[in-house]
């Protein structure tokens, strides 16, 4: 089989490896579907993930099809669609000995949502292959503590954003705005539900919220937009520095977005806000929490895949992926 892996600093290679031999405990999927992280890109950047430097094999956003199941596997049968939790089957795409981004996938010591959750036949696989980004958004969401009625706006309208925007409007959230700086992005923003946007270019982000928010105030008095959440999907400083403009006393910011650089904070001005701060990272319980959702509601995910590449095209999709823009979820397609 066909399989993508890391070669060096800044090279990837498709290579012929045998298939995997599936063991009693093991089963084996064909790939349908591969997500892009941007992650990847940092795999490829860094040569690979130590202990396998030079030698990962890429790809840990999988949806596929059963083909062989062990005879100690129980509740999955041949020709069950499924999506995979990286971190449970054995780190796939993360430094593991197996990658997403293959003809086939082996899922070693599979047990059903554990390591892998079995999604309706009717959903598109390239579709289902979003379950583990959106599961990180669904994280960010539920570290934020939201409530029915709350106020939120995310900074940044990429995969991550998008997903959050989505789960927060499932949880009940009144307003979701989404702020970004590409038109196309905060277009997406509203195709997949989100009640505004706002162009961070052009526009004065708190005053907007002030507009769709409503005034509250810190503990001075001062006033504030009525903002209840600031989501951090964006990784600027900028967004940062607003949000803490901005915020109300009580209000609460969360962070899911990777921070290269590190962000000066004022905390002489801060503790007049009494701001919640929470960081976000992975999906400790969520990974299997959205499979549902997306199954469920097809036409408010759809538009988060905005490119799909037949996998005889892959260096051209890690290529895309990498490249900033316009673009949300690449996707890499099997026939």
């Amino acid at each position: 089989m066909k399989s993508v892996i890391v070669t060096g600093p800044g090279t990837t290679d498709v290579v012929e490896i045998p298939v995997p031999v599936v063991g009693p405990h093991d089963l084996l999927v064909r790939m349908r579907a591969c997500g892009i992280c941007g992650s990847d890109a940092l795999y490829i950047s860094y040569g690979g993930i130590p202990p396998r430097q030079g030698a990962t094999p890429l790809g840990h956003e999988p949806a596929g099809e059963v083909v062989e199941v062990g005879a100690q596997v129980h509740g999955i049968t041949v020709g069950d669609h499924v999506v995979v939790n990286p971190i449970e089957a054995g780190q796939t795409g993360n430094g593991g000995p197996f990658g997403g981004l293959s003809e086939f996938l082996k899922i070693e010591n599979a047990e059903l949502d554990r390591n892998l959750a079995v999604v309706p036949d009717h959903l598109p696989f390239d579709l289902a292959a979003i379950n583990e980004p959106m599961a990180v958004s669904r994280h960010a969401v539920n570290r934020t503590r939201v409530r029915p009625g709350d106020s939120v706006v995310i900074f940044g309208a990429g995969p991550i954003g998008l997903g959050a925007a989505i789960a927060y409007k499932l949880a009940g959230a009144e307003s979701v705005v989404v702020v970004d700086v590409i038109p196309e992005r905060l277009a997406t923003a509203l195709a997949v539900g989100a009640d505004a946007v706002i162009n961070g270019t052009d526009e004065d982000v708190p005053g907007r919220l002030w507009e769709l928010h409503g005034t509250a105030s810190n503990a001075l008095g001062e006033p504030r937009a009525g903002t209840d959440i600031y989501l951090d999907a964006a990784g600027a400083p900028s967004v940062i520095e607003t949000a803490l403009r901005a915020a109300k006393q009580g209000a609460t910011l969360g962070i899911v977005a990777v921070h290269t650089q590190p962000v000066s904070i004022d905390f002489g001005a801060l503790i007049t806000t009494e701001l919640n701060i929470v960081t976000s990272m992975g999906y400790p319980t969520e990974i299997f929490e959205v499979t549902a959702d997306i199954a469920a509601h097809v036409d408010r995910y759809s538009p988060i895949v905005s490119d799909r590449f037949a996998f005889q095209d892959v260096q051209r999709a890690l290529v895309a992926a990498s490249t900033p823009g316009t673009r949300g979820k690449v996707v890499v397609t099997f026939d």
